[in-house]
């Protein structure tokens, strides 16, 4: 895909997946599961999922039944584990296509058993506990009646039992311990019954980085696959890396008269002679419309000015004399040694930088570097 065609477009790198990859499991020891939610947080569902596939990934993450159907349709053979609320109407859909389902209410059991088909064998399901999270999840307390019921059912092939942490970003709380003695002691009362827990996962990118002993037989990891911090205030180890850049171009210059209005609104008023780029992005690809953006130009940082537009967004040069029309414009990634990050973006966004990827829209064209 030759880059020179588009507006603005973004580049993801496949070694920075395949490595940052790598370093997960080298890290946990255990499977890794990809977590391609979201459109792979922004990164491209089919083409990450295909990816890690093709570097065998031991499992794939997604939040809905809709991406699982996707990734079947698209190629992929890996175990698909949707994280989230499926419709008991869908039950045979996951059937067919071998998709395995979370259930966290008797509820949700109930309803599923009632649409199993038994023509195409058993219902994948992992149990998913509420240790502290206060989303999804059958409540601790409740938790061991909850799996006894579901291992009663013929239907059912409970495969896995997991949890999600809250505060695996912040090691200095004692939530996350707290989280572990109970999903542990749970586990505990199901050996001491005869239940097998299967597949036990809890450690999201977080967790993974500073929580060894939740690394149970596999680990969940989303925002650190893509070679991103899991927290502002934490870093990721050496040999990291972010594998999405975002690209637009300049494509007008202008000079401008002192007090000339710029953008809807007229915020921004220009000093004489002011050199104002327009760049070929806008807040119908993510762009928020705040103050305080930047990108860079030939290397240099420059500010955006006046209101964020629909496709365009434009661009005080001053500092860049040499700029032409048709230059390569930097939002995210680094160009001659300088670099604007995600997570640097979503700081002035006050934001975190997941919602900064998965923000970016469907529409801007994707190209993947092997």
């Amino acid at each position: 895909m030759n880059n020179d065609h588009y507006a603005t477009w973004l580049e993801i790198d496949l070694s920075a997946i395949t490595a940052n990859y790598e370093q997960l499991k080298q890290i946990s020891g255990v499977p890794v599961m990809g977590v391609v939610k979201a459109n792979a947080y922004g990164h491209g569902l089919n083409e990450i999922a295909l990816h890690l596939q093709a570097i065998s990934a031991g499992w794939l993450g997604v939040a809905r039944i809709e991406e699982a159907l996707q990734l079947r349709e698209s190629g992929v053979k890996l175990p698909v584990l949707v994280l989230g609320y499926t419709s008991h109407k869908r039950v045979k859909d996951a059937q067919k296509a071998n998709i395995h389902l979370t259930v966290y209410d008797p509820l949700v059991a109930q309803l599923y058993e009632k649409e199993v088909d038994a023509r195409f064998g058993k219902l994948h399901l992992h149990a998913k506990i509420d240790t502290g999270m206060g989303r999804l999840g059958v409540p601790s307390n409740l938790a061991l009646p909850f799996i006894e019921d579901l291992t009663r059912v013929p239907a059912f092939d409970l495969e896995g039992v997991f949890t999600h942490f809250a505060c695996a970003d912040e090691p200095e709380k004692e939530v996350t311990a707290q989280q572990i003695h109970r999903f542990e002691k749970i586990v505990g009362k199901m050996r001491e019954k005869s239940i097998d827990p299967g597949i036990m996962h809890a450690a999201n990118s977080a967790g993974t980085l500073n929580y060894p002993q939740a690394y149970y037989s596999m680990v969940r990891c989303g925002i650190a696959l893509y070679g991103l911090p899991p927290a502002a205030n934490m870093s990721l180890p050496e040999g990291f890396h972010p594998a999405l850049s975002w690209k637009t171009r300049l494509i007008s210059i202008k000079t401008m008269s002192e007090g000339f209005g710029i953008s809807y609104g007229h915020r921004y008023h220009t000093r004489e002679g002011e050199r104002i780029g327009a760049i070929a992005v806008g807040y119908g690809d993510g762009i928020r419309r705040v103050n305080g953006n930047h990108v860079l130009l030939r290397g240099k940082k420059v500010p955006m000015v006046g209101s964020v537009c629909m496709d365009q967004c434009m661009i005080n040069i001053d500092d860049v004399p040499d700029a032409q029309v048709g230059d390569e414009v930097v939002l995210m990634g680094s160009q001659n040694g300088n670099t604007l990050s995600a997570t640097e973006i979503a700081e002035n966004w006050k934001t975190i930088n997941y919602e900064v990827i998965c923000g970016m829209a469907d529409r801007i064209p994707r190209r993947y570097i092997r």
